[in-house]
């Protein structure tokens, strides 16, 4: 568990050592480093409580463990809020550090907010639905936005749609509002004026 943690975070933080921890040389030390340093004894083994012990210690990390290669499978699920998640797939007792977690799952796409992989559409109450900012955000001045034709819930609100992305797109650009019927349109979907589709044929 300690030796997977390790790897995943050289993997996210882009440490120049990934690689040497990727093929287990130089693990030794950082991974007794981290057991000193979060108290985690696993003498007897890694499971919920050492993992909220870890997540508790490292919590600029999000740490999400996967019984098997199944979307719908996650062990445990850490209660972080950041952005630096450390998938890990739990099998034969052993936890290996997931790389490619669409890949891994044959999923097209995975929500940043609540983690859920998807194919099609996924509606999340965990982010915004304006500008997909986790949390949600708190409405205070609208602001409008002349290049999507939306409308914001705060300066934070509008700020975020022009950073966050959504499908590899930054929300101001894969979301906008019709300037002809105000039906709101995201990039891979068909529009006409006022006509709806179905998302899952179209």
């Amino acid at each position: 568990m300690a030796h997977a943690l390790i790897i995943a975070m050289a993997r996210v933080n882009g440490y120049p050592k990934y690689k040497s921890y990727k093929n287990g040389r130089g693990l030794k030390q950082p991974v007794q480093d981290l057991l000193t340093a979060s108290g985690v004894n696993l003498n007897k083994g890694g499971v919920f409580k050492e993992l909220e012990q870890f997540q508790n210690y490292l919590s600029d990390h999000k740490i999400i463990v996967y019984d098997g290669l199944s979307p719908d499978g996650v062990l445990f699920g850490g209660n972080s809020l950041s952005n630096k998640k450390l998938y890990l797939l739990y099998e034969g007792g052993n936890y290996i550090v997931i790389t490619n977690l669409k890949g891994a799952m044959a999923k097209r796409y995975i929500c940043n907010a609540c983690d859920t992989l998807y194919d099609n559409r996924h509606k999340c109450d965990k982010a915004c639905s304006l500008c997909a900012a986790t949390p949600p955000c708190i409405k205070d001045f609208s602001r409008y936005c002349a290049k999507c034709n939306g409308w914001f819930l705060s300066e934070k609100c509008f700020q975020n749609h022009l950073t966050d992305k959504v499908k590899g797109k930054v929300v101001c650009q894969w979301r906008q509002v019709c300037r002809n019927c105000s039906f709101t349109v995201t990039s891979d979907s068909k529009h006409e004026y006022f006509k709806r589709f179905c998302n899952y044929c179209n």
